[in-house]
């Protein structure tokens, strides 16, 4: 088939979406209304609550969101098949995923910006919030450190280069991307600079420093070779330094100027896709191979970010709806921005089974390997699309490392600030008042990110003690949509007690749940099999807090659902 067709079909659909059953669910299920100001006026501390310009939002929203999750989700996942896939992308995002990102925004926006596990006590009480919490920090903890790993490989100097998943050409770009982040945000709130003349120059110095660090990649550091192992540490320094900066110093230009490079790249891997014109190298289906993992329920853990995700549950009532100027904004950052996401997925999709073209064979020998050379497959794939409209390969490869670098630090910078939230609510909750001190609720958020950055465990063949980073991408991916499954659930309680329709959130909750809690018990027999007990514990606690949740939400929904005051 026509990549060509594939991607059009693909924008139109969306937007048809959009337009009718985005809209639908903003009229009968979530409704706006702009009378009512929203927590960013009615809370407003210059911090993070801070009324915002939509693009702006929506640059900060759609770059924390995407992260590596849409990228590295459809380049493992395609060795299925491209059909099941690409299907899973498409009705993932429509029915489930921008439903439950705009559930959340939606339920945190009129609940004075509080988060998914706050209502989820107000629908289930005391306990559930304390678990939904636990849950979420365990989760986020979990993405960061995948995200840790896989930026640190890409920075760090290594053999066959871009080829091999090594960009060291991508750390001056990338870095120079927070500098010009924290220069425009300050020409923008403290001298209110033109916005239109801080973007130009802003997109035209990053695109200017990507082609500099082709010439001049970063590997050492005062004579330290830049490894694998000291770029983490560098990663976990940013993300404690980051996390406590104010929204509009780095987390807001940073995002904006992040979502124009995305859309930039979005727009070379369109064109490259109608230029090349590239066929689809990767199989239709290839449910047959030796080793690989059944179909249901790992394809759709694996998509991940790129249907849905219950990081955006935290995003959306972290840090995203402490910006909302208006309340109709809520339509076109939480619907929108996860179907520009599902674009990213198919874009990314098209990359790998078709960019790769004869080498796809060679690349996914095996579902190990796929899952250790995601990244650099689509590095490579990608960058050879973007090359077919005449920009050279190389460069074209580093500006695709770039910006998937660029999306993976803000999430990152994001998914800390979010754990420190997590943590505070926690120490409100138990009455522990260590940690609802900001810095210390912090640090012991990078802490656990580094936990789970630097974890090794045996390796089943050799004994040897190795990072586990690949394997994490699974266990990731079923916490993660496991995450998503009990948001719906919340907001599903939320909106029956408010005696709205509930079927829209129930039926991809139900779906999402029997998916991941299925995932989780074929991962606790994969891990036992292989004696990888350290893995098999997280598995386990994942599957309990999953269905201890499960069991709260039953007995809320068994009884007559009221609100109960927040304490």
């Amino acid at each position: 088939m026509s990549s060509v067709a594939i991607l059009a079909g693909v924008v139109l659909l969306f937007a048809l979406a959009y337009r009718s059953y985005g809209r639908l669910l903003a009229r009968q299920v979530f409704p706006v209304d702009d009378t009512e100001p929203t927590p960013a006026h009615t809370m407003r501390d210059g911090r993070d609550f801070v009324p915002t310009p939509p693009a702006i939002v929506f640059g900060h929203h759609f770059a924390s969101i995407a992260g590596l999750g849409p990228l590295l989700g459809p380049a493992i996942a395609v060795i299925w098949g491209w059909v099941p896939a690409l299907l899973w992308i498409v009705l993932g995002c429509i029915f489930v995923g921008a439903v439950h990102d705009l559930g959340c925004l939606y339920s945190s926006m009129r609940n004075r910006a509080r988060s998914v596990a706050d209502l989820a006590h107000d629908v289930m009480g005391a306990r559930a919030r304390l678990l939904f919490l636990t849950f979420g920090v365990f989760a986020l903890s979990l993405a960061m450190g995948v995200f840790v790993i896989n930026i640190a490989n890409l920075f760090a100097p290594g053999v066959g280069g871009a080829e091999g998943g090594h960009v060291p050409e991508a750390v001056l770009p990338s870095v120079m991307l927070i500098v010009l982040a924290l220069v425009i945000g300050v020409l923008f709130y403290r001298y209110r600079a033109r916005l239109g003349v801080l973007t130009a120059m802003g997109l035209v110095l990053s695109l200017y420093f990507v082609w500099l660090g082709v010439q001049n990649p970063i590997t050492q550091l005062a004579g330290w070779e830049l490894t694998a192992d000291r770029w983490t540490f560098l990663l976990l320094a940013y993300a404690l330094v980051a996390s406590l900066l104010p929204v509009w110093l780095l987390l807001q230009p940073r995002d904006y100027l992040n979502s124009f490079q995305l859309f930039l790249g979005m727009g070379l891997l369109f064109l490259g896709v109608l230029m090349g014109q590239p066929s689809l190298t990767a199989p239709a289906f290839n449910t047959e191979l030796q080793g690989l993992p059944p179909l249901f329920p790992m394809l759709f853990i694996t998509i991940a970010c790129g249907a849905v995700s219950g990081f955006h549950s935290l995003v959306a009532s972290g840090t995203t709806v402490r910006q909302l100027d208006r309340s109709t904004h809520a339509l076109p950052i939480g619907y929108g921005g996860m179907l520009t996401e599902g674009l990213l997925a198919t874009l990314a999709l098209l990359a790998v089974a078709g960019g790769l073209g004869a080498e796809w064979s060679a690349r996914y020998p095996d579902w190990l390997t796929a899952g250790k050379q995601a990244l650099a497959n689509f590095v490579h794939g990608a960058g050879t699309l973007v090359s077919a409209v005449g920009l050279p390969v190389e460069l074209a490869k580093v500006f695709v490392a770039t910006v998937a670098i660029g999306f993976a630090l803000t999430t990152l910078d994001t998914g800390a600030r979010l754990i420190r939230y997590n943590l505070q609510e926690m120490g409100r909750a138990m009455g522990v008042r260590a940690f609802e001190n900001a810095y210390l609720a912090t640090l012991l958020a990078v802490v656990l990110i580094g936990g789970f950055t630097l974890l090794r465990a045996p390796d089943p063949l050799t004994g040897e003690m190795k990072s586990v980073g690949s394997l994490l991408w699974s266990l990731f991916g079923a916490s993660n949509q496991l995450l998503a499954g009990l948001a719906l659930l919340v907001v599903s309680l939320y909106l029956r007690s408010l005696g709205r329709p509930t079927h829209y959130t129930l039926v991809p909750m139900a779906f999402m749940l029997v998916a991941t809690l299925t995932a989780l018990s074929l991962s606790l027999r994969n891990f036992y099999a292989q004696g990888n007990w350290l893995l098999m514990g997280f598995s386990a606690l994942i599957l309990v807090l999953a269905l201890w949740l499960v069991a709260e939400a039953f007995s809320a929904w068994r009884g007559r659902v009221q609100l109960r005051s927040h304490s």
